[in-house]
C-alpha cells in the first residue's frame, strides 16, 4: 500500500533523509520512531504530498506522490501533531465539508457513529477554535476516518488526549488496520509503540536504523535480558557510537 524507495530530502544545505526505503502492506501498522530530526515528519508530509522529495519514489497503492498527488490525497489520510482546522467552522461543519470534498455517500449516519466515538456529539455546534486542544485532536481523526482512506499516518497521534480518547484512538486503528488499511503512527512513546505497531522503522539523523517487525528487532538485539523493552533497543538503536547489527545494516 506504501512504498518508498531511496527516498532523500533536502533543505538547502542540510539532508533530512537519506536513502530511506520502506513498505507498509495493507493491515499493517507501522511505529516511525527517532530523535527529533531524525526525519519522521519529513518523512510523513512527503507522503501526503506537503513537500517534493528531493530524490526517490514514493507512491500510495500505486499512485505516485510526485506524478499523481490528487490520486494519493484521495487515499491517504494525514493526521498532524497540531492539525490546522477552519477556525470558524463548527465540528458539524467540518464533516459536511470533508464528506462534499471528498465525495463520501452516506456520510451522515458515518459521521454520527464517529462524533460518539470520539465523545464529540455535544460539540458538534461547536466552532473549532473553541475547542480544547484534545478535541481539536479528536475532530481531525473523525475528520480523516469519515472517507475511509486506505492509507493512515499519524503524527504523535496522542498529543492532548484524555485516557479514554487515548484508548478509543488505539482501538480505532487496529480496526483501520484489520479492516485492510496501511497505518504508520510516529510517536515518541515507545511503550504505545510496542503494544500497538506490527513493524518498527527506526530513524537517526535521517538514516534508516531498522526496518521490519518487532520480533526481526527484538533478535537483532537479542541478548540474555528476556525483559529488553522497546525503550532500551531504541537507546541502543541511536547510538552513534555503537556497532549496528548486520541485521540493521541491511
Amino acid at each position: 500500500m506504501i512504498h518508498v524507495e531511496d527516498f532523500h530530502k533536502a533543505y538547502e544545505d542540510t539532508l533530512a533523509v537519506a536513502g530511506l526505503s520502506f513498505v507498509v502492506a495493507p493491515g499493517q501498522i507501522l511505529g516511525l520512531v527517532g530523535p527529533n530530526g531524525a526525519g519522521k515528519t519529513t518523512t510523513l508530509r512527503t507522503l501526503s504530498c506537503l513537500l517534493a522529495a528531493s530524490r526517490g519514489r514514493l507512491t500510495v497503492d500505486g499512485s505516485d506522490v510526485s506524478d499523481d498527488p490528487i490520486a494519493v490525497k484521495r487515499k491517504l489520510a494525514y493526521i498532524a501533531d497540531d492539525p490546522q482546522l477552519f477556525g470558524d467552522l463548527t465540528v458539524d461543519e467540518h464533516l459536511a465539508f470533508i464528506a462534499s470534498a471528498y465525495e463520501v455517500s452516506d456520510a451522515s449516519p458515518k459521521a454520527e457513529q464517529l462524533l460518539a466515538d470520539f465523545e464529540l456529539t455535544d460539540k458538534r455546534h461547536t466552532p473549532a477554535s473553541d475547542l480544547s486542544r484534545g478535541m481539536r485532536q479528536k475532530l481531525a481523526i473523525v475528520c480523516a476516518y469519515l472517507r475511509d482512506p486506505q492509507a493512515v499516518l499519524f503524527d504523535e497521534p496522542l498529543t492532548g488526549l484524555d485516557p479514554h480518547g487515548i484508548r478509543m484512538l488505539k482501538e480505532s486503528i487496529r480496526t483501520r488496520a484489520a479492516a485492510g488499511a496501511a497505518v504508520i503512527v510516529s510517536s515518541h512513546l515507545l511503550a504505545m509503540v510496542e503494544d500497538l505497531c506490527t513493524h518498527v522503522l527506526i530513524l537517526e539523523s535521517g538514516t534508516q536504523r531498522f526496518s521490519g517487525t518487532i520480533d526481526e528487532l527484538r533478535a537483532a538485539y537479542r541478548t540474555d535480558d528476556e525483559s529488553l523493552t522497546l525503550e532500551r533497543i531504541f537507546f541502543m538503536a541511536t547510538d552513534a557510537s555503537a556497532t549496528v547489527p548486520q541485521q540493521l545494516a541491511t
